[in-house]
């Protein structure tokens, strides 16, 4: 039986809302990006998120600072409350197989930015000033143009002006 794009949504939704709200109560760090990263194969998501102290602590150059600023993999809170998305995983596993399937794969990276965009809607990731201070994104690893078209879709400008200047694919 597969899963379908509504149970797989929802379960994205609530594994994100508990990783982020539970990173965000845990520290009274400055969030600035925020995202789910998949594959190019579009496989189950991870969280990995970056604060600006979490960067102070992890550099000690400006250029150490911009080589790491926007990377998921180098953050210290890469697969963030992984044990939220094992249910993610498990939907992911009853979903038609990738093998030449396009469709399957654009749905997939769909229903992520879709859960974003939900959560975002519901304030998750701050309203106003503070949501203009966030980059939300569903990122494929490795980086592709899509990660661009999907970070204009999902954050508003301000929230992706220094991205775009520094990252953007």
């Amino acid at each position: 039986m597969n899963s379908t794009d509504s149970e797989l949504q929802t379960a994205i939704e609530t594994a994100t809302e508990l990783a982020v709200s539970e990173l965000v109560g845990s520290t009274s760090e400055i969030f600035y990006y925020c995202c789910l990263i998949t594959t190019g194969e579009a496989h189950s998501p991870f969280i990995s998120a970056w604060s600006r102290e979490a960067l102070k602590r992890a550099t000690n150059t400006d250029m150490e600072e911009s080589l790491v600023k926007w990377s998921y993999a180098d953050s210290p809170y890469c697969f963030y409350g992984e044990a939220y998305f094992e249910p993610v995983n498990e939907l992911f596993l009853l979903r038609p197989s990738l093998d030449s399937n396009e469709n399957e794969y654009q749905a997939r990276l769909t229903v992520m930015e879709n859960a974003l965009k939900a959560l975002d809607s519901k304030g998750l990731f701050g309203k106003g000033v503070e949501r203009n201070a966030i980059y939300i994104n569903v990122e494929v690893m490795p980086p592709d143009y899509t990660n661009t078209e999907r970070a204009i879709r999902l954050n508003p400008p301000e929230a992706i002006k220094v991205w775009l200047q520094e990252a953007a694919e």
